[in-house]
């Protein structure tokens, strides 16, 4: 497992080490003394799993407000996404940036996504599936949400969307108000 950064300030992306062999493979998804010694959450309370039927689907962007933030550790188990996180942390260096990250099925890719950032992903093949750890539990009236075609971020989505839900259009654009 390596943990690397990323252009946004606190967020890493993490290579996993696949072991194979005729049976198929092996690897560690999580380690809580690797990501300890790396400064990383450790203590997680729900482990949430999302599929999309449809290549195109976008969800997001969203965060939890306090004391309901959350870390999120992401991972595609199936297909592959365009995952996006949006620093939103007024104090921090790259504050208001995007970058987005391709996690695959083959890539084993993972991504820490720290708390005070927006977050979404884009499908890039029907029949995706994403897993996510998460630091605080789902808090409904604690979340919040921009708009996923913000000009001020100006995502550049691989693909035009063929499903969101209906919340996720009506989320508003991102004032400086909105930020941690």
């Amino acid at each position: 497992m390596k943990i690397k950064p990323t252009a946004l300030s606190d967020a890493r992306l993490i290579e996993l080490d696949p072991k194979g062999d005729e049976r198929g493979f092996f690897m560690r998804t999580f380690c809580e003394e690797t990501f300890e010694s790396s400064g990383l959450e450790t203590r997680y309370v729900q482990h949430n799993a999302s599929r999309s039927r449809l290549k195109g689907t976008l969800r997001g962007m969203h965060f939890q407000r306090p004391p309901h933030t959350e870390v999120k550790v992401v991972r595609c188990v199936r297909g592959a996404v365009f995952d996006v996180i949006i620093d939103l942390r007024r104090s921090s260096a790259t504050y208001g940036r995007w970058q987005g990250f391709e996690l695959t099925e083959t890539n084993h890719a993972i991504l820490y996504v720290p708390t005070g950032f927006a977050h979404g992903f884009q499908t890039l093949a029907d029949d995706t599936e994403v897993t996510y750890l998460v630091s605080n539990a789902y808090a409904p009236h604690a979340e919040v949400g921009v708009r996923w075609n913000d000009s001020r971020f100006d995502i550049s989505w691989p693909l035009i969307p063929t499903v969101q839900s209906e919340r996720d259009t009506r989320w508003p654009d991102f004032t400086d108000g909105d930020a941690f």
